[in-house]
Parts: structure tokens; C-alpha cells; sequence
């Protein structure tokens, strides 16, 4: 910082955009492969490469911000609002989800039977495995923000304990929403609701996997003793999405779950 007269970060020459777009070409290729071919070959490697590309990228910017001073108050401001445009135009994507959903259900043609949900599919009981989702999401939304309020109050064992249950909570989720998904008496072939309800809840289930690497990271960055009580935009935009995540499993719940059984 010291060679520059502004507190704008001039971002340095990065190789990761180039190979995180060669690995999604890959991932995407390679799912068409295993899909008609049942070779994961092709997919393994686009994975591996975007694993690859994830972990030098997160490794940049984590130095830029902590060690070489580049994340300044001008510079945080701009991450806030580059974080708070992609939370909505993620909000924006699972409308597209509630809309076919509420667009099938609320009109259910001749072909489903003429009722919802159509004829044949058993839906799975709301008041079983997907309430206790819900109360663990719920529970580790309360877990985030006593992270963020101990974070605030420089309270580190505290911000640790909070983080790892937030952690662990979004790790159990992943696992029932799994075991409900082998346990489904239907599948995504299933028609509309098949489709529908798969397609919704498992894009949801991804943002939670993202959302708790998102944590885990934060988690190891705390205990390197990265962030302090004025400079932790990377905790709190993980909190956000969190958040985000939280919210839109509510509306999964009443929408899919409970209202559409």
C-alpha cells in the first residue's frame, strides 16, 4: 500500500478465472459423459481442478486482505455491495423454482390427475424429517449470530464454539436431507412434482454444502487469529448467506412440503 496514493485495491494478474472456467467445461462435459457413457473420468478431473482452483483463490484473497493490507474501508464497501447483489440474484434464481411450482400446483392440469399433488405420488410427511430440518436450519441461524456477537465482542473461544456448531448443524442437515432423498417414494422422473420438488430442495441442500465450506473456512481463519472486531467482512458475508439459506428453507417448507402435501 505504501507505493499508491489510493485506498482502491488494483487487483493483481490471476491465473484462477481461467482455470476455474476450464473447470466448469470440464464438470459440465463431464456429467453429459457419465450420464451417456458412465464414465466419471472427465468429471473427477473437472472437480478436482475446480477444488484445485477454489483453494488458491480463497488462499489470494484471504492474503490480499489479512497480510498485505489491500481490503481497506473503501474496498470493504465494495465487497459489501458486490455480496449483498449476488444474494439477490440468488434470491432471483429460487423464484424461478416457486414460480413453476406455484404455476403447476395452483392449476394442475388434466394430465396430473386435475388435483395436487397428482395422482400417484405419495409426498413425504412435513411433519417428520423436514420439520427437525427445520428446526436444525433455525437452530443454527441463532448459532451464526451468537458467533457474530461474540466475534464483535472480541470474545475468541466463544466465536469458535458458535462457529463450529453452525458447522456441525449445517453437516447434519446435508446428512437427513440425504437419507430423505434415498427414502423418497418418488424420484425426479416423477412428472411435474418429481421435477419440481427436486430440483428446489436440491439446489437448496447445494447452497447449504457451499454455504458450510463458507464456515469451515471462516472457522480456520478465526483460529489463525485473522479476524478482529472492525476487519471480518469474510465472516459476515458468510453470515449473510447463511442466513439467505435459512430464509429460503422456510419457504421451501411452508411452499413444498407442508402447503403442497
Amino acid at each position: 500500500m505504501t507505493h499508491q496514493t489510493h485506498a482502491y485495491h488494483m487487483v493483481d494478474p490471476s491465473p484462477w478465472p481461467l482455470t476455474g472456467a476450464a473447470a466448469s467445461l470440464l464438470m459440465t462435459s463431464g456429467f453429459a459423459m457419465w450420464f451417456h457413457h458412465n464414465s466419471m473420468l472427465l468429471m473427477t478431473l473437472g472437480l478436482l481442478t475446480m477444488l484445485l482452483t477454489m483453494l488458491q483463490w480463497w488462499r489470494d484473497i484471504v492474503r490480499e486482505g489479512t497480510f498485505q493490507g489491500h481490503h481497506t474501508t473503501p474496498v470493504q464497501k465494495s465487497l459489501r455491495y458486490g455480496m449483498i447483489l449476488f444474494v439477490t440474484s440468488e434470491v432471483f434464481f429460487f423464484i424461478g423454482f416457486f414460480w413453476a411450482f406455484y404455476h403447476s400446483s395452483l392449476s394442475p392440469t388434466p394430465e396430473l390427475g386435475g388435483c395436487w399433488p397428482p395422482t400417484g405420488i405419495s409426498p413425504l410427511n412435513p411433519f417428520e424429517v423436514p420439520l427437525l430440518n427445520t428446526a436444525v436450519l433455525l437452530a443454527s441461524g441463532v448459532t451464526i449470530t451468537w458467533a457474530h456477537h461474540s466475534l464483535m465482542e472480541v470474545n475468541r473461544h466463544q466465536t469458535i464454539q458458535a462457529l463450529m456448531l453452525t458447522v456441525l448443524l449445517g453437516l447434519y442437515f446435508t446428512t437427513l436431507q440425504a437419507l430423505e432423498y434415498y427414502e423418497a417414494p418418488f424420484t425426479v422422473a416423477d412428472g411435474v412434482y418429481g421435477s419440481t420438488f427436486f430440483i428446489a430442495t436440491g439446489f437448496h441442500g447445494l447452497h447449504v454444502i457451499i454455504g458450510s465450506t463458507f464456515l469451515i473456512v471462516c472457522l480456520m481463519r478465526q483460529m489463525k487469529f485473522h479476524f478482529t472486531s472492525a476487519h471480518h467482512f469474510g465472516f459476515e458475508a458468510s453470515a449473510w448467506y447463511w442466513h439467505f439459506v435459512d430464509v429460503v428453507w422456510l419457504f421451501l417448507y411452508v411452499s413444498i412440503y407442508w402447503w403442497g402435501s
